[in-house]
């Protein structure tokens, strides 16, 4: 019998409750997370580890989600990865242009267990990847 492959969740919220909620959630749902605070973070991460998910907050220090949607639309080995924006914001106008700029689902905080974990598992379903050292 085949064992079940474990698909990694990179996580980039600069808030520790709401980035710990996530990956909790996501790990009891099976997940591997990897957590960062940062964009940068957020970047050597996902360059490093075969990531099937990013969940990406907008309200970044330093440098905000919009410029990791805008890196993900122009470096191959990024836009293939699925990205849950997650924020705050609820404007129709950020939506549309985050999902413009290539994000696969845009959810608005606060979050339920319930919620997050059906969008994940509907953008899951099927996908395949690893999640060992490239």
């Amino acid at each position: 019998m085949k064992a079940k492959e474990v698909l990694t969740v990179l996580v980039i919220e600069d808030d520790p409750d709401i980035r710990e909620f996530v990956s909790k959630v996501l790990e009891i749902d099976g997940y591997r997370v990897l957590q960062a605070e940062d964009v940068a973070t957020g970047l050597k991460l996902a360059r490093i580890y075969r990531v099937c998910l990013i969940m990406l907050d907008l309200r970044l220090p330093k440098l905000d989600g919009w410029h990791f949607l805008e890196w993900r639309g122009k470096e191959p080995l990024l836009m293939t990865i699925p990205t849950v924006v997650f924020t705050a914001s609820a404007g129709v106008t950020q939506r549309e242009k985050a999902l413009r700029m290539g994000a696969t689902e845009y959810l608005v905080k606060p979050l339920s267990a319930d919620h997050l974990k059906s969008s994940i598992d509907r953008i899951m379903q099927g996908r395949r990847c690893g999640n060992h050292e490239r």
